[in-house]
């Protein structure tokens, strides 16, 4: 129970590093492309912050799925990226991301491009589970 509860805690300290590190990265892209004009009212800085916070944990607390190893990896998948992109969706329309001025087109394209970033990021942590899984089974077959 402890090992799983801080697993828990890293999985979602890292979520919440890496919302907020993509957060970081986009306002200095709209701050170059606004040419410094890029400005947030009402306590908009602070509500993204606190969303940035609520991805984090909509994407690091459901990684506990992976423990559960009756469940098969595709459906481990699902119920993580699922209940993330939920959280992100809801929370990308309420502090501002998605929405607002935006056409329903633009909108589709800024969906499709958070589930691809997404997925991409769960994708790398994949691969670095997967080498660091296959380097712990090749030293226990060494020591055979």
């Amino acid at each position: 129970m402890k090992d799983m509860i801080s697993d828990m805690a890293k999985s979602t300290v890292i979520s919440i590093g890496m919302a907020m590190t993509i957060f970081c990265l986009a306002g200095i892209i709209f701050d170059i492309g606004y040419k410094g004009n890029f400005s947030l009212e009402n306590y908009g800085f602070t509500k993204m912050v606190i969303g940035c916070v609520l991805v984090g944990l909509g994407f690091g607390i459901p990684t506990i799925v992976y423990r559960k190893e009756n469940l098969p990896i595709p459906i481990r998948v699902l119920i993580h990226m699922g209940i993330g992109c939920v959280v992100y969706t809801i929370v990308a329309y309420a502090v501002g991301w998605i929405g607002g001025s935006a056409t329903i087109g633009q909108g589709i394209i800024i969906a499709v491009i958070q589930l691809a970033v997404a997925f991409l990021i769960w994708f790398l942590f994949m691969r670095y589970y997967r080498a660091e899984a296959k380097k712990i089974n090749d030293k226990i077959q060494a020591m055979k």
